[in-house]
């Protein structure tokens, strides 16, 4: 079964869950919202809706979740593996490179993103790992709920969990992964292809 099959079937299934999603305000909805009313004006701020919002990464950028870079943190490299995802070029070239990583290594991705335009709920890191064409494993990490970035905040990081690459004479060579960044609305935000190489010690 490909990726993109898996990912349709894993979007049907949550389709089924029944729960629908409210419709959504954007940020300046909600800073109008009872402006008059002192403590929701508080609980706006807390919620990183006051007057100190970022621009959009450039004019007329229609991105809610603009994911600016991975990094690939092994215990046995001295520096993180970057993913520079600000350059449509470098995104395309993911597929086609294999980064090594050692057998056993302990490693963790750490995902910098930016929010714009509105409040986004739920927001997700999906991703299937295949070897040779066939599923060996697959994360669905929640990442949590984030307020457009303010210039007191203007990045969110997120660590995900560590995991240990496997070893072993079969274990080793090429995996592919493909890494999809949804919300609760269903709405696929950025979808990367891209691979790793395991390799002795």
């Amino acid at each position: 079964m490909s990726a993109e099959r898996e990912f349709q079937d894993f979007e049907e299934e949550q389709n089924q869950d029944g729960y629908k999603v409210s419709a959504k305000k954007s940020v300046d909805e909600y800073r109008r919202l009872d402006a008059e009313d002192e403590s929701l004006a508080k609980w706006k701020e807390s919620l990183g809706l006051g007057s100190d919002v970022l621009p959009l990464e450039f004019a007329g950028d229609k991105r809610k979740v603009v994911v600016q870079k991975i990094q690939l943190l092994v215990n046995t490299e001295s520096k993180p593996i970057l993913f520079d995802l600000t350059n449509e070029q470098t995104i395309k070239e993911l597929a086609s490179k294999r980064y090594k990583i050692k057998e056993n290594s302990i490693y963790k991705l750490k995902i910098t993103f930016k929010v714009q335009h509105e409040i986004i709920t739920g927001l997700r890191y999906v991703q299937y790992i295949k070897k040779a064409g066939i599923a060996v494993d697959k994360i669905d990490d929640h990442l949590g709920s984030y307020a457009p970035n303010t210039k007191s905040k203007p990045f969110y990081e997120v660590e995900l969990p560590e995991s240990e690459a496997p070893s072993g004479f079969l274990a080793r060579g090429n995996y592919s992964a493909v890494s999809k960044f949804i919300d609760d609305d269903k709405t696929s935000h950025l979808t990367l292809n891209w691979g790793v190489e395991i390799v002795k010690k």
